[in-house]
């Protein structure tokens, strides 16, 4: 005889017309950890008459994003970013996004990555140049400007000039806020003559024009610069055979602004915070960085040397991973595991929850990059071993995994050991940062004090 599962439940504190939205807007990174408490399923409301069924149980978002994706659309969280970035591989699902997948590819072959880590060192080294000793930064807005750095020689080879890319720096943020808010809020709210859609919407349209004007230039231009905007360039759409449009290209160039900004610059000021919180780990990966590197620069030959760092970059993508929603759509009736959900109804899952939830990772308040040894060495955690795959997802999983997971890896990387090398930051406070969720999960006010750094001989580790 089969047992009917039991009923999905819905999280108190909806409200009519607004759902979830008040708990959401006053704390959404504490609203959503608070969910573990329902079970393995529970629906919240987003918006009248539309569900959304979030998954705690890592088995269960596994299915969702592997086993039951090609019958999954991408949902109301990527609907929203579409109004960003458009139609992009980010923003697309099934055969589309396959496609779109395809043609960005070529952009993140490792051979384009060993060339990028260079281009990327340089640029975090002319960044760090203009700090002084003794002066308060914002680690995270510093950190928006460098990644906003390395995209641009990366990806437009400097064809965008510095009064453009101050002002396409100004506008994302903007335009990110504002996706924030619009994922959390319901639709109507959009729509209302607010002060706050009149900016989003003209942040929007000149992030396009910024990206407009670049695609436009070196078309003209009629000349490969080596970046990954001349490779979009010369792709071509598989079903006409025909160079991508102008739109095409800016709804991808778009999706590596979004995701070569924000979440970039997010993951790097949390490290910075932890090794500035951590003495003794930020000398090991001095020693480490020293006993590879010596007196020379870092090159891409020397990542996967660098274990330690790894583990470091691996524990701040746990502890700190910058997805707080990610969503899925159901087209018809779908089996997740013993429940039936109906179709038309919105799937999500938060990365960062889901990191930090005790039953997978004990102690998951603790920065630990020793978790992921398997040696015993550990402060806190399971080996690595044994942590099954559905348990973290740095770059999500399935056929919509993060196509840029080894350019990142890579640009973190680099940025974190030139950096460091050269500046030692302190915080300014005792006071704990906390994480905040707009469109990303990233720290509150971050200020920090660089001092150089005094380099010791290397030693063995």
């Amino acid at each position: 005889m089969t047992v009917a599962p039991p009923p999905i439940p819905r999280a108190a504190g909806s409200l009519p017309l607004l759902g979830h939205a008040i708990p959401l807007l006053r704390d959404n990174l504490g609203f959503v950890a608070s969910l573990r408490g329902y079970g393995p399923l529970v629906e919240i409301r987003l918006q009248p008459g539309q569900s959304t069924i979030v998954v705690n149980d890592p088995p269960l978002i596994r299915a969702m994003l592997v086993d039951l994706a090609p019958t999954l659309d991408k949902g109301r969280f990527f609907e929203k970013m579409g109004q960003l970035l458009g139609d992009s591989v980010v923003t697309a699902a099934g055969t589309e996004h396959v496609r779109k997948r395809r043609q960005l590819q070529p952009a993140f072959r490792h051979a384009e990555i060993t060339r990028y880590v260079d281009i990327m060192r340089e640029q975090v080294t002319a960044a760090v140049s203009t700090w002084r000793p003794g002066e308060v930064l914002d680690v995270r807005e510093a950190m928006v400007r460098l990644s906003l750095d390395m995209l641009a020689a990366t990806v437009f080879s400097g064809s965008i000039d510095d009064d453009a890319f101050r002002r396409l720096r100004e506008d994302l943020s903007v335009v990110m806020n504002g996706v924030g808010a619009r994922i959390m809020l319901p639709d109507w709210v959009e729509r209302l003559p607010l002060p706050a859609n009149r900016r989003f919407t003209a942040a929007r349209d000149a992030v396009r024009a910024t990206i407009d004007t670049a695609v436009a230039e070196l078309r003209a231009a009629d000349r490969d610069t080596g970046d990954m905007l001349s490779l979009l360039l010369r792709a071509t759409d598989e079903e006409t055979g025909r160079p991508l449009t102008a739109h095409q290209i800016c709804s991808e160039i778009l999706t590596l602004a979004v995701a070569g900004t924000e979440t970039t610059a997010s993951i790097l000021s949390w490290v910075l915070y932890e090794l500035a919180r951590d003495p003794a780990i930020d000398a090991r990966v001095q020693e480490e960085l020293d006993t590879v590197l010596g007196d020379r620069p870092v090159t891409f030959e020397d990542l996967s040397q660098l274990p330690y760092l790894a583990r470091v970059i691996r524990e701040t993508l746990r502890l700190h991973h910058t997805g707080w929603l990610v969503t899925r759509h159901t087209l018809t009736a779908t089996r997740l595991g013993d429940w039936e959900i109906p179709a038309d109804t919105e799937l999500a899952y938060c990365q960062h929850a889901l990191h930090r939830d005790p039953a997978h990772f004990p102690d998951p308040l603790v920065f630990d990059p020793d978790r992921w040894l398997d040696d015993g060495r550990r402060r806190s955690g399971a080996p690595a071993s044994q942590l099954p795959d559905e348990t973290f997802l740095p770059f999500g999983a399935g056929k919509h995994k993060c196509i840029g997971d080894r350019f990142a890896l890579a640009e973190i990387t680099t940025a974190i050991a030139t950096l460091t090398r050269a500046w030692h930051l302190g915080l300014t406070t005792d006071r704990a940062v906390r994480p905040v969720a707009r469109a990303t999960v990233r720290p509150s006010t971050l200020r920090m004090t660089p001092r150089p750094r005094t380099r010791a001989r290397p030693t063995t580790i």
